[in-house]
């Protein structure tokens, strides 16, 4: 797959809120997932993704989200993420952006790093 059409089918993926298929067909064995901040401010591999979800999914609910169309240089892609969330330990609901940057090799995503405001 070229970069545009792995750009164009994550997004879909997201916007349909199936990332797991992206996962499993998008993504690289050996990917490299950066945040801002801990605890999974780094993750490697198909395993650390998995934790990744679940720390996710155990700590946050989502109301609603929106994704942008991706914009494509070379081997590289950017989309803009909004998201609705509640943090479940705290119950403070928030809305956030932020921009997930994308490398793709040999047609999958190999890293993944996203930027957002933090209170760090």
């Amino acid at each position: 797959m070229t970069t545009k059409e792995v750009a164009d089918q994550l997004v879909a993926y997201c916007r349909n809120n199936e990332e797991h298929k992206a996962y499993e067909e998008l993504y690289s064995p050996d990917i490299t997932s950066v945040e801002m901040s801990e605890p999974m401010k780094e993750v490697k591999g198909f395993d650390g993704l998995q934790k990744k979800g679940q720390w996710w999914k155990e700590n946050f609910e989502v109301h609603g989200n929106r994704v942008s169309d991706p914009v494509v240089a070379d081997g590289h892609f950017a989309v803009t993420f909004w998201m609705d969330t509640t943090h479940k330990p705290s119950g403070q609901r928030s809305q956030m952006n932020e921009i997930g940057v994308y490398q793709v090799k040999n047609g999958k995503i190999w890293r993944e790093q996203f930027f957002y405001d933090t209170e760090e």
